[in-house]
């Protein structure tokens, strides 16, 4: 794994976050049911910082039934009022009922068949990594012209709290963008994975 004075700066030293950082962040995701559950996570994120969201992953998905869409989409009022009594996640009611919506939507976009979902995601970028090659913090950038255009796209598939800023840390966690430092050992390791 990376040195401390290697890997990307804003994971700091933080175990939880280094690890995030060294393992998980950037790789490219294919698989529909993780997408939806990054796309949640990154939805209760806004407002808030990831490592916040982090601590409190497992208490998502065991609140969550695991973020499988089938079962978060048939959740109630009841539902609603069991997660708002919850005290390890994030107790908000327009969150908790748009992760609501977003397992229904993903519902109706994944009649389409398999893969559904991952193509809506990595359409904008033509189904392959960009990698951005960054060599300064300076250098990233809060959105971009492809995160616009699935925010977009989310948006009139029903989902929510997918606006352009929430989708591009979602395209970056989920390794559409290769946003590693180019000084990051995490760089190589998931542009070669982006390849395969």
């Amino acid at each position: 794994m990376p040195s401390k004075a290697e890997r990307c700066w804003w994971c700091g030293s933080d175990s939880v976050y280094v690890d995030y950082h060294d393992t998980e962040w950037g790789v490219p995701v294919t698989d529909d049911r993780a997408l939806f559950e990054k796309l949640v996570l990154d939805g209760f994120q806004a407002g808030l910082s990831w490592i916040t969201i982090l601590r409190k992953r497992a208490a998502f998905q065991r609140a969550f039934r695991g973020f499988d869409p089938h079962k978060v989409a048939r959740f109630t009022e009841r539902d609603v009022q069991r997660l708002l009594g919850d005290e390890g996640i994030v107790r908000s009611r327009l969150k908790i009922e748009g992760a609501v919506r977003n397992a229904r939507a993903w519902l109706e976009v994944m009649e389409a068949g398999e893969g559904a979902f991952r193509d809506l995601v990595w359409e904008p970028v033509g189904h392959r990594t960009v990698d951005t090659r960054l060599a300064r913090r300076e250098d990233i950038r809060a959105q971009s012209e492809e995160s616009v255009r699935l925010a977009k796209t989310l948006k009139r598939a029903g989902f929510t709290f997918c606006g352009p800023v929430i989708v591009y840390a979602f395209m970056q966690a989920v390794g559409v963008f290769n946003d590693h430092l180019v000084t990051c050992p995490r760089h190589k390791a998931c542009a070669r994975l982006a390849r395969k």
